[in-house]
């Protein structure tokens, strides 16, 4: 059975089913079924994924698309590839039930109302495409899947978005465009020149020798997915973009889109450009430093729910870069985990946050007060999404950001030791966000708030039952991990950190 094909199929085709119904009602409930059966279609494909298997790509499919340039239609999945799939297949069932009256404007504090069917539609055209883009192995086909992407998402913002969605959706596309361009002429020009006459991503593993041109190549893709991811100093699309996203979209661009980003890193600058990257690797750890605390520092002055919620990413994608540049198993694990982490725990914070939102038609933080008191069960959620953003041991963030610091620190401590400081800095600005919004005396805007409703426990439950269950049980996904990451390394060929420990014997004698 071609699985990943079905994958993609199944969403695009319900995508048209959605759009051809009469109903609103039916449009979502279609979506949401949809959206369930690709879900179940990946645990059955997961069930028989195996780890340690001597093949790289699991579940395989390669097809002619355009033969006179040797670009195929390649899909295929390793470790990192399948865990970030099962990430996007989760949470777009539970965006489409957050998301279930975005599009109505019903409710004292909902936007106009606009086209139910389309939205719904461009989120299952934009799971299609989140699949895609991981299941790629054809270089090419991931650029185009890479583009496709922000179609859906821009008119995602620029539709169902903000007060200033027009602004945010153009920046968005325009910056992402920009880093696409660079990317494609690096694209051609490594076909061209190595002259190997395919685009498939294991043909032209360790096709470009030369030094300088491995630089020219790497900067191109690194630029690319720097924006996409998005890392410091490319960064400044993410704030806007995420403010004035619907909160169901904003899940999927920083949860799901900007790991495309740091994906591409791990997966293609360091395999295709092994010397490049470890030329460039102190620029991108600074960078990422750099990244870490910028982030945090700026978060902690933001009067904006969501603009805190962006700022607080790029200083998460700081520490999933110095994992993947770190280059040691023990971070570059860690940073497959982050991606998956982060995606849970920020996801978890934006669509609380869009509850937030609906009930007061504000997002500034001191609009709020006392919110605990009037619904304790919003407030318990917000504040176990918030620890684990902060990384509390138990919870799932803390064990890929640990894993991060300590693989880091085996090659280059002093960022390591400076980068904790985020850690620190993480604590401040969602421990003083939770006092200033669900602490205190309670606002008179929010005295007649109603806690979440049974749509809103269903769309919470699962994601706060993963923070958990990763944060105490890792192991299943660093299983499905280590392998492709061990692969990955072994391909680019770095030393890996070997502690030095005395032989008992010798010591003894």
């Amino acid at each position: 059975m071609p699985w990943l094909s079905t994958l993609m199929a199944v969403p695009v085709l319900g995508a048209v089913g959605v759009s051809l119904v009469k109903s609103d009602k039916l449009a979502k409930q279609l979506a949401l079924a949809i959206s369930l059966v690709v879900l179940v279609l990946t645990g059955v494909l997961a069930a028989q994924f195996n780890p340690t298997s001597g093949t790289r790509f699991q579940f395989a499919e390669v097809y002619d698309w355009i033969p006179r340039f040797g670009v195929h239609y390649g899909v295929g999945v390793d470790g990192i590839a399948l865990v970030l799939i099962a990430l996007s297949v989760v949470l777009v069932p539970i965006v489409i039930l957050a998301s279930w009256h975005d599009a109505d404007g019903t409710g004292a504090n909902a936007p106009p109302k606009r086209s139910v069917k389309t939205y719904f539609a461009l989120l299952l055209v934009l799971e299609a495409m989140m699949i895609g883009v991981f299941a790629s192995t054809d270089v090419f086909l991931f650029y185009v899947f890479f583009e496709a992407m922000l179609i859906p998402m821009y008119f995602m913002i620029g539709s169902y978005g903000g007060a200033q969605r027009s602004y945010a959706a153009v920046k968005f596309l325009l910056y992402s465009l920009f880093g696409g361009l660079l990317m494609l002429v690096a694209v051609i020009a490594l076909y061209v020149i190595a002259e190997k006459g395919t685009f498939m991503f294991p043909e032209l593993i360790g096709a470009i020798q030369d030094p300088t041109t491995q630089k020219w190549l790497f900067a191109g893709f690194f630029i690319a997915f720097a924006v996409k991811a998005p890392l410091w100093p490319f960064h400044t699309w993410l704030p806007d973009a995420a403010a004035q996203a619907p909160a169901g979209a904003a899940v999927l661009l920083v949860g799901v889109l900007d790991k495309v980003g740091t994906y591409g890193m791990l997966r293609f600058c360091l395999e295709l450009f092994p010397d490049a990257s470890k030329f460039f690797t102190p620029l991108v750890i600074v960078l990422s430093v750099v990244g870490i605390i910028y982030g945090a520092i700026v978060a902690i002055g933001q009067t904006d729910i969501k603009r805190l919620i962006a700022y607080t990413s790029i200083s998460h994608f700081g520490f999933i870069a110095m994992g993947v540049f770190a280059m040691t198993a023990n971070a570059g694990a860690g940073a497959t985990l982050y991606m998956v982490n982060h995606g849970f725990s920020t996801g978890s914070l934006f669509l609380i946050a869009g509850f937030l939102i609906y009930r007061r038609g504000s997002s500034q933080i001191a609009d709020y007060g006392g919110v605990q008191k009037v619904a304790p069960v919003l407030a318990g959620t917000f504040l176990i999404a918030g620890l684990s953003s902060l990384s509390l041991p138990g919870l799932s963030s803390f064990v890929s950001e640990f894993m991060v610091l300590i693989g880091t620190y085996e090659i280059h401590p002093v960022p390591a030791i400076i980068a904790t400081t985020g850690v620190i800095l993480a604590a401040v600005y969602v421990l003083w966000m939770y006092q200033r919004m669900m602490t205190g005396p309670t606002a008179e805007s929010v005295k007649l708030f109603p806690d979440l409703d049974i749509r809103e426990k269903w769309v919470v439950a699962p994601l706060i039952a993963v923070i958990i269950a990763v944060g105490f049980f890792p192991k299943p996904l660093l299983d499905v991990i280590n392998p492709a990451v061990d692969k990955t390394l072994s391909t680019v060929q770095v030393d890996q950190f070997t502690p030095a420990v005395a032989d008992k014997k010798g010591a003894g004698q």
